[in-house]
């Protein structure tokens, strides 16, 4: 039962600068997911606030919409699946592991994707969580490229032999691949879950040294003109769609805090700085 009233609805609309839509299309969602990269950042600033990453959807959507923050991909995907449950689309929760160095898999529930039905009679990959990724939702059922803003996408059975070498074996029958430009992206359990599955996800990402969350700061999201802007600790990059980029340190506290409130819309008391991780086991 999805836990997000009229009025939360509204609101959320209200910070994406979308009007309700009409009829859960493939079109509403293409809308909503563009709008949700360019309003809400890709961000981990709880981790080193040192807030507390509560996976219920009344907790993320107050996050979102009271606090006026963004999240990582538990949380970004968690409201954004919220929000678009109480729209009328069809909303199933599902599990990935991303491919890291030497296409290394990560743990089980390191990120959370949605499939998303609409009454059109389409089915799509949205995700809204994952950083730098596609400007709009991915068909789910398509196995060819795709293009997008945001790179040259393909959905594919996972196996061995499905994206080059340099593969982990052993996936599950029905496991997909996500790729962008040719490399892997992220493998994807079509089994269904819900948001609870991802508390351990969560925890681990949020506290083990060995999560790259916990090593670094950032906060980044799509800009109006499809480029990007990102503050990673003090270092602001503006890269263009185009593909020009331009990189600044930012030496005093109040540009940094500027920054955060003026281009993603974080208004914060201090400045973030990565604390050393606790609470988590010595080996990760």
């Amino acid at each position: 039962m999805n836990s997000v009233n009229s009025t939360q609805t509204g609101a959320y609309l209200h910070r994406l600068g979308a009007a309700r839509p009409a009829r859960p299309t493939a079109e509403a969602l293409r809308d909503l997911h563009l709008r949700h990269l360019r309003a809400v950042p890709f961000e981990n600033l709880s981790i080193h606030l040192g807030e507390e990453i509560v996976l219920e959807e009344k907790w993320l959507v107050d996050k979102v919409v009271g606090a006026g923050r963004g999240g990582f991909c538990y949380e970004l995907n968690g409201a954004f699946s919220a929000l678009l449950t109480a729209l009328g689309f069809e909303v199933t929760l599902l599990a990935g592991r991303v491919y890291g160095d030497q296409g290394r898999l990560g743990i089980p529930y390191d990120h959370l994707a949605l499939r998303v039905g609409t009454v059109d009679g389409g089915e799509w990959l949205a995700d809204v969580g994952f950083g730098a990724h596609s400007h709009y939702p991915l068909a789910f059922a398509e196995r060819g490229e795709q293009a997008d803003p945001g790179g040259t996408f393909r959905i594919t059975g996972a196996g061995p032999d499905a994206a080059g070498a340099g593969r982990e074996t052993g996936a599950m029958v029905g496991d997909l691949d996500v790729l962008r430009d040719g490399r892997p992206q992220y493998r994807l359990e079509v089994r269904p879950r819900v948001l609870g599955d991802f508390t351990a996800g969560a925890w681990w990402h949020s506290t083990s040294p060995s999560s790259h969350f916990t090593q670094s700061l950032v906060c980044s999201r799509v800009t109006e003109d499809g480029g990007r802007i990102t503050l990673s600790g003090r270092t602001l990059t503006v890269t263009e769609a185009g593909g020009a980029r331009e990189v600044r340190e930012l030496e005093r506290d109040e540009e940094v805090l500027e920054v955060y409130r003026e281009r993603f819309g974080i208004a914060l008391d201090r400045v973030p700085a990565v604390r050393k991780p606790r609470n988590a086991h010595p080996n990760g």
